[in-house]
């Protein structure tokens, strides 16, 4: 099996801007005197800082320095590059994006940077007990033909572990581990030859169980990584995956070998008879032998791939309805949707974000009614009219997937509207959300087409889905 590594994010020109727009206020000139040949030199910034995200169930959070907003949008398991700074006194605040308004969850939180040294900020634990974690370190280049590596213990559900970081396939009862630490732990920074490796996880007292393995992994000449195990809260039964965040601000996360993907079914096709779903041409073996409509199958792990899948009428399989390759990748959660009228039937494929927050419920809709046309959808308090509210989302299309709306837990009205018209063709639907819940509300036509229309409700709608 292939090993999980996601593509590197880098910071966005808006985010780079806003950094650099943050320190340049933490690095004022030193101050003039009366006249030209008595003005102070400029400082050099000789420090740096940089923050990463690492708390399970804290949504994404702006950073703010020395009182200016320096990162707008940063989201778990994600961090930026180091930016240059004077060394000096700087205050660092950290504001979760709730619903309504930003809560502070760290600060404002002093520090006096030193010269030539290098600072991490890192976000870690429960929301409920997030604090802030500052690693320091001289600033130096990584010699040449060597990997510079930290290891930081983030998981706050994770026991006292051991690190092993090995050539692949060592034994590790004959290996010794880089080191054995406790949550917020830290080891290193440590240079080792550019190379292959292994890095394994183990509980602090043993070699085994296994907690954690990478696979084999390359660690490239030049590269200076932040190794942070975080809590996993993606599928798999690996406790925790590794974030990397290199110096220049690029993130990516390393998950267990044997970490792997969800995928559900929906039969949203209001005339499509029962069908049967068919993984690589395996015909004797059906990864779904039924379903009709409108109900869907809970989710399946399956090994991080790409497969043919087939959609057949059941107890037909000389009839494809649907044949199309699906990417699965190692870590994520997938939902196929068999849409629109057995005529045109299609794949409606979206990737499920499955990490619950402890400051609100997560809540979207997919446009899977092919009567409707394109909707305004409109989230309202119980009983509330629309007839002078402008829509919570407009003109929203066929097959179209809204995307998680942060709401605060409670009751609310969700009605369905074609664009631009006040008469409901879904709703007012009550719905009742919690904190932390993930809710999926799928539109769809009455079966057999048409009208009513109604809804398909998923994740914490249903019990035990």
């Amino acid at each position: 099996m292939r090993n999980g590594l996601r593509t590197p994010l880098a910071l966005t020109r808006r985010q780079w801007l806003g950094v650099t727009a943050a320190l340049a206020s933490a690095t004022l000139l030193a101050g003039c005197g009366g006249g030209g040949s008595n003005t102070a030199p400029t400082p050099v910034a000789s420090a740096a800082i940089r923050v990463l995200h690492a708390s399970p169930d804290a949504p994404p959070v702006s950073v703010q320095l020395n009182g200016t907003p320096a990162v707008e949008t940063l989201d778990y398991k994600r961090g930026t590059a180091f930016i240059a700074a004077l060394p000096r006194a700087l205050t660092i605040a950290v504001d979760a994006k709730t619903p309504g308004t930003p809560t502070r969850v760290i600060g404002p939180v002093s520090l006096t940077l030193a010269e030539n040294t290098e600072y991490t900020v890192v976000a870690v634990g429960a929301t409920s007990s997030i604090e802030p974690l500052v690693l320091s370190r001289v600033k130096s280049p990584v010699a040449a033909g060597s990997a510079r590596v930290q290891v930081l213990h983030a998981a706050p559900n994770a026991p006292n572990v051991r690190v092993y970081v090995t050539a692949p396939g060592a034994d590790l009862t004959a290996s010794a581990p880089l080191g054995s630490f406790s949550f917020k732990g830290s080891l290193g920074p440590v240079e080792v030859p550019a190379g292959s490796y292994q890095i394994r996880v183990t509980p602090g007292t043993a070699a085994s169980p296994m907690l954690y393995d990478s696979g084999t992994v390359a660690l490239a000449a030049g590269a200076d990584l932040l190794v942070s195990a975080v809590q996993n809260t993606g599928p798999g039964a690996a406790p925790i995956s590794l974030a990397l965040l290199t110096a220049t601000g690029q993130s990516a996360e390393l998950l267990d070998v044997a970490t792997p993907a969800n995928v559900r079914v929906i039969h949203a096709s209001p005339d499509t008879p029962a069908v049967s779903v068919f993984v690589n041409d395996n015909f004797a073996a059906p990864l779904v032998p039924s379903l009709s409509f409108p109900n869907f199958t809970p989710y399946v792990s399956v090994p991080g791939a790409t497969y043919n899948v087939k959609v057949t009428p059941q107890g037909n399989i000389g009839v494809i309805a649907i044949d199309a390759n699906l990417a699965l990748a190692a870590g994520t959660s997938t939902s196929v949707y068999a849409v629109d009228r057995l005529a045109s039937i299609a794949p409606l494929v979206t990737v499920d974000d499955r990490r619950r927050l402890a400051t609100q419920a997560k809540v979207r809709i997919i446009h899977a009614s092919p009567t409707a046309g394109a909707v305004d959808i409109y989230v309202t308090g119980p009983g509330a009219a629309i007839a002078n509210l402008a829509p919570t989302l407009a003109n929203v299309p066929f097959k179209a997937d809204t995307g998680f709306l942060s709401l605060a837990a409670g009751s609310y009205d969700v009605t369905v509207t074609p664009t631009g018209s006040k008469t409901a063709a879904i709703g007012p639907a009550r719905i009742i959300i919690a904190t932390g819940g993930l809710y999926t509300a799928v539109a769809r036509d009455a079966a057999g087409g048409g009208a009513p229309l109604g809804l398909i409700l998923l994740d914490d709608f249903v019990v035990n889905n």
